[in-house]
């Protein structure tokens, strides 16, 4: 009963740290932005910041995703058989 709770807590408490990196990394891609195009308060700008950070968030997740599946695969394969040496 122990070990649920603390996976939980676990899971919770690494997902407050994210929330919090996400939002430092936000301000710090908000910035970059700011910097390259101007200020980002108009309409304009804001959607393009939005479908820009969007753009990287649907590749890093796809990135992350293939490299999940190929370590599944290396785990799932055979081990290679040792050659004999003589």
């Amino acid at each position: 009963m122990r070990s649920p709770l603390l996976e939980a807590m676990a899971g919770f408490i690494t997902a407050a740290f994210a929330f919090v990196a996400a939002l430092a990394w936000n301000n710090a891609i908000l910035a970059i932005f700011e910097q390259v195009f101007g200020t980002a308060t108009g309409v304009a700008q804001l959607l393009t910041y939005a479908v820009v950070v969007t753009a990287v968030a649907v590749l890093a997740t796809y990135w992350i995703g293939k490299a999940l599946q190929r370590a599944k695969q290396d785990e799932q394969a055979p081990p290679e058989r040792m050659r004999k040496v003589s």
